[in-house]
């Protein structure tokens, strides 16, 4: 056990710096999952915020270098461009043993390892925003020193809001690009079936509220009954029907292969994050 682990059944000590939206949805499914208030200090370089999640949530507020202080367990949740100053304000304050979980895009366990003491146990981890709602799907991946009960903390964190896969670190990018940023292409495909709708002389809120409920249909229909998308598809699909006219015009337009290399562009930024 390391020095700065807590005895077994003691909850674990837990500062989360960056509680931008991502940070506070897993801190919000934590809590929400047993992790109690007294045991989680939040930093963010914005003061105000910080004491707007110390009024919602209950936990203390500290600055970023004070917060990690004392915890067992620091969860890096800042913008990649803000990652370099933030491991400069904590790097001499950490526990020794204490582990680090990033999840900033395009930042690699390396990157973060060479800059924090030799042997900090270190797990990068890709979750989305539908974690705000507890359907996240997060992805983790561990670094040179981070054991198997590293490990399985991280993914103890991540589970609070969703599902989580443990992955090889050289698929992050990908999974940055398919379920990281997934939710946006979704809303986008959303967005574009609401003003069908509404062109198609449907009131805004009815249109809304049929796209709404049929995505949320269809997604159930994906999980619960494991048929691969295409057979779902071919059921919507009468010959010479509505649906098959739409796809038509769907496969002259190049949807699908704009939806790839929009993905592949995705998994391009984020390794051009990496490397600053």
């Amino acid at each position: 056990m390391s020095e700065s682990s807590a005895p077994a059944g003691t909850p674990r000590r837990l500062a989360v710096l960056g509680v931008g939206v991502m940070g506070e949805a897993l801190l919000a499914g934590l809590l929400r999952s047993g992790q109690p208030a007294d045991h989680v200090v939040v930093g963010d370089r914005h003061e105000a915020r910080a004491h707007q999640i110390l009024a919602t949530h209950g936990v203390r507020a500290a600055s970023p270098a004070d917060a990690v202080v004392g915890a067992d367990t620091v969860v890096l949740a800042v913008k990649p461009q803000d990652m370099s100053a933030l491991l400069d304000e904590i790097r001499d304050r950490l526990e020794p043993g204490a582990l680090v979980v990033s999840i900033a895009a395009g930042i690699a366990t390396a990157y973060l390892e060479a800059r924090l003491p030799e042997g900090t146990p270190v797990a990068r981890a890709m979750p989305n925003t539908p974690a705000l709602v507890d359907q996240g799907m997060a992805a983790v991946s561990p670094g040179t020193h981070c054991g198997a009960d590293d490990l399985a903390e991280a993914t103890r964190l991540l589970e609070g809001c969703g599902k989580v896969v443990t992955v090889a670190e050289h698929h992050m990018d990908a999974i940055t690009a398919i379920s990281g940023s997934g939710p946006a292409y979704l809303f986008y495909v959303v967005e574009a079936m609401i003003e069908a709708g509404v062109l198609l002389g449907l009131p805004r809120n009815t249109s809304t509220e049929l796209v709404v409920q049929t995505v949320v249909g269809a997604a159930t229909m994906l999980k619960e009954t494991g048929e691969h998308p295409t057979v779902l598809r071919e059921q919507v699909s009468s010959p010479g029907g509505t649906t098959m006219a739409a796809l038509r015009q769907l496969d002259d337009h190049k949807v699908r292969a704009a939806f790839l290399t929009a993905m592949e562009a995705a998994a391009h930024r984020s390794a051009e994050l990496a490397q600053g």
